[in-house]
């Protein structure tokens, strides 16, 4: 286990921002995680668990003990039928446990292809890309308890996975139980996920493979997003608002050209067409600025402060709010003061 004091996360969090975590423990094993909840050393102290660190926002440093997990295995649990159910350490990056399924023709995760972040987090905020979403996938997450230090196996039906939503956000389970441990269902059947946006021109394609797929999805997320090593941002910031017929209806009758992609609980609306009729596409405020490809993204050009992104996050919900009706929700998780 590595242990470091006065910890810089610059390097473990996407959005380059320096903050520093007072104690940041890296552990190798579950008996690790145990050891680390339990220690005297600690009692008391704030604790936060991150996976890639490619969905936070540090406002401050962290006056208290970061965990993350160097646990990194990928193991067939079981098989029934055509179905292939592969057991994922949470430190496992997500991209890789999708390489790993188009390696072994595995059938399921193609669209979630260069997403980044681990799979631990994957099971927190059921990530989605390209009509697939990690719920669909999921069939068991793998928990510690950390006020017993327990193991707990949640079924994914007990998980209320909903858009970017899952138990483990809310108020009694977030912080509480720390994901070891996700069980995905895959397939050996041959079959895609085609039915959005440009993934659709692949329908046509005779022979059409996995690696067909996933090499199209990782271009279309390049051509939009931008590559976490050149230019720091945390992904999609903001959650793509779900509002109700009536409101789609009055929104649809003063902008016709609104997109919408219906859902069980209302309408979708593309927060990136909300945020770019607003005028803010390529706006900047000090070194934070609304990425010019995907305005649902906010990049740190360089010398970003915390404050600078907070500042641009408000006035982005400000002007969509005032101009449609609409709140905007990040999907990004800030952690200190707004």
């Amino acid at each position: 286990m590595k242990i470091s004091h006065d910890f810089d996360l610059t390097g473990v969090t996407t959005f380059h921002i320096p903050v520093k975590a007072r104690i940041y423990a890296e552990y190798e094993s579950i008996d690790e995680l145990r050891s680390l909840l339990t220690a005297p050393a600690y009692a008391g102290m704030s604790r936060l668990h991150i996976g890639g660190g490619s969905n936070l926002l540090f406002t401050e440093d962290y006056d208290g003990l970061v965990m993350h997990s160097a646990i990194r295995q990928i193991a067939i649990a079981r098989e029934t039928g055509s179905d292939v159910y592969l057991k994922v350490s949470a430190g496992v990056n997500l991209d890789s446990f999708v390489e790993y399924c188009i390696e072994h023709n595995l059938y399921g995760a193609e669209n979630l292809s260069y997403i980044p972040g681990e799979a631990g987090a994957s099971a927190v905020q059921n990530v989605g890309a390209y009509g697939v979403e990690a719920k669909d996938l999921i069939s068991e997450v793998f928990t510690i308890d950390t006020a017993t230090g327990d193991e707990m196996i949640f079924q994914a039906e007990e998980c209320d996975y909903g858009y970017r939503h899952s138990i483990f956000k809310t108020k009694d389970f977030a912080g509480r139980y720390i994901v070891t441990d996700v069980v995905y269902r895959l397939s050996r059947e041959k079959h895609f996920t085609l039915d959005y946006g440009p993934l659709k021109e692949l329908a046509s394609v005779d022979g059409l493979t996995l690696r067909d797929v996933r090499n199209r999805v990782i271009e279309i997320r390049r051509s939009k997003l931008p590559e976490p090593d050149r230019l720091g941002s945390a992904g999609s910031f903001f959650k793509n608002p779900v509002v109700t017929i009536e409101k789609y209806n009055e929104l649809k009758a003063e902008y016709p050209e609104t997109p919408s992609y219906p859902t069980p609980d209302g309408v979708k609306i593309p927060a990136a067409w909300l945020i770019e009729n607003t005028g803010m596409k390529g706006k900047s405020t000090g070194g934070a600025q609304v990425y010019p490809r995907q305005c649902l993204v906010i990049v740190n050009n360089g010398d970003a402060t915390a404050a600078d992104v907070v500042a641009l996050f408000g006035e982005i919900r400000e002007k969509v709010a005032a101009k449609f009706g609409i709140t905007l929700s990040p999907e990004v998780n800030i952690i200190g003061k707004l």
